[in-house]
């Protein structure tokens, strides 16, 4: 259960409201709620605040203006609702302050691992200045390579030995796409032969360990045609 950390929610949509609320009180956090922009910034100036779900179309003030006026105020994990799907509202959401991007319609079960990713990631990790000497950080993911150890929201990952090697190669090269085939080489230590499907299993298993949604994985992640890269955050 959570420490009675306060959450705003925050929707012109009262049953999505009244949704998410019922299953955040249900794991123990406190529920602020407000149906628009301007009530969201009276709300965020309450002490116990530690986590901000906003939507992005709102009346009196959208989403992302409110955002920007919190945050002259206070730094808070803020993680945007919207119904718009379209990679660039996402970079734009993300660009004006807020940690996190979820699109309607969403499941609350994810809503809910997200807030606490979220909640860890700012109470336990605290800043880049937290993690250890050398380690990589990357969003939710930190990688240490001398104890060839990753956590993700500061908590150890169980990899294999096959699975660190991959973790490795990629978190050393965040952004750049792999063929299946030189992963294979460089951490089997082989020539690949048929490799793709011997791959495409470790990386599958290891979305299921560090991905908040498998299905659609933030960070590890399949380049059609060509291969599979980490994505920088």
């Amino acid at each position: 259960m959570a420490e009675q950390a306060a959450i705003l929610v925050v929707d012109d949509d009262r049953e999505i409201v009244g949704a998410i609320t019922a299953a955040l009180e249900k794991e123990g956090y406190r529920v602020l709620r407000a149906y628009d922009g301007m009530e969201a910034l009276d709300k965020a100036l309450d002490p116990d605040l530690r986590l901000i779900l906003m939507d992005v179309m709102m009346p009196r003030l959208d989403g992302l203006s409110a955002v920007l006026r919190i945050r002259e105020r206070r730094n808070l994990p803020v993680i945007l609702l919207s119904a718009k799907s379209e990679e660039s509202d996402k970079v734009l959401g993300l660009s004006m302050g807020a940690d996190d991007y979820m699109t309607k319609p969403f499941g609350i079960q994810e809503l809910v691992a997200r807030v606490r990713s979220q909640l860890r990631r700012y109470t336990r990790l605290g800043d880049v200045n937290a993690a250890p000497a050398g380690a990589i950080v990357n969003g939710r993911l930190v990688y240490d390579p001398d104890r060839r150890a990753l956590t993700a929201d500061g908590d150890e990952v169980r990899l294999t030995a096959t699975e660190t090697g991959i973790v490795d190669l990629l978190m050393r090269n965040l952004g750049r796409v792999f063929p299946a085939e030189e992963i294979y080489r460089r951490v089997w230590g082989e020539d690949a032969f048929a490799s793709d499907n011997t791959v495409m299993v470790h990386i599958r298993r290891i979305r299921e360990k560090i991905e908040l949604n498998p299905r659609e994985p933030d960070y590890l992640k399949v380049v059609w045609g060509i291969g599979y890269k980490m994505e920088k955050k």
